[in-house]
């Protein structure tokens, strides 16, 4: 869906409301956990270190959850603030060409773990339902390796769902590349954060 004006908190509620009982846009839930992701789709993996230690790794984790990853001014989270527990709608606003983008999604899984090489990963992903320009899933996660390095990794698969975004294509890639560079920022910044 898309506005002139940005839509008011009460047709956002309206628009997640009808969107939380629908399936996913896409057959391949869950499938940024692993390696093979599904033909057919752009795949974007993407990783920056945000420096070292658990200082670090703890200021990113706090930013995640509150979805600071989101750059400012273009992008939203509603509504803000939302847990990233399994099966929660959230919607992304995006302004983009004069234009308020609303997009639905939910919480496919969350990360929490540890193992070879990983003192500590948390994170989620989250996939598109209908009431979203594209169809795929992004996963965001902040990674405490056993060397003390921190990364952040924004792993995504999507391909344009609407007929406008399709024809848009090479446009609609852009704002994506846009949206991890600034976010790639956003989190060293907020990573390395000490007030």
């Amino acid at each position: 869906m898309w506005f002139l004006r940005r839509p008011s908190d009460a047709v956002i509620a309206e628009f997640l409301e009808k969107q939380r009982a629908l399936p996913l846009s896409y057959d391949a839930a869950g499938a940024t956990r692993g390696t093979e992701w599904p033909a057919g789709f752009n795949h974007d993996r993407n990783r920056v270190k945000l420096g070292s230690g658990q200082q670090v790794f703890e200021q990113a984790e706090k930013a995640l959850r509150a979805w600071r990853m989101f750059p400012a001014g273009w992008t939203e989270i509603v509504p803000a603030g939302a847990p990233q527990r399994e099966g929660d709608c959230v919607a992304l606003l995006i302004r983009a060409c004069g234009l308020w983008w609303l997009n639905a999604a939910r919480v496919v899984y969350e990360v929490n773990e540890s193992g070879p090489g990983v003192k500590r990963r948390w994170g989620f992903a989250y996939g598109t339902l209908p009431g979203h320009v594209e169809a795929g899933e992004e996963r965001f996660t902040v990674a405490w390796m056993d060397d003390d390095s921190v990364y952040y990794e924004l792993h995504a698969f999507s391909r344009p769902r609407l007929w406008l975004v399709r024809l848009a294509k090479p446009f609609a890639r852009a704002l994506q590349r846009r949206f991890v560079r600034q976010s790639l920022a956003v989190m060293q910044q907020l990573a390395n954060d000490e007030s």
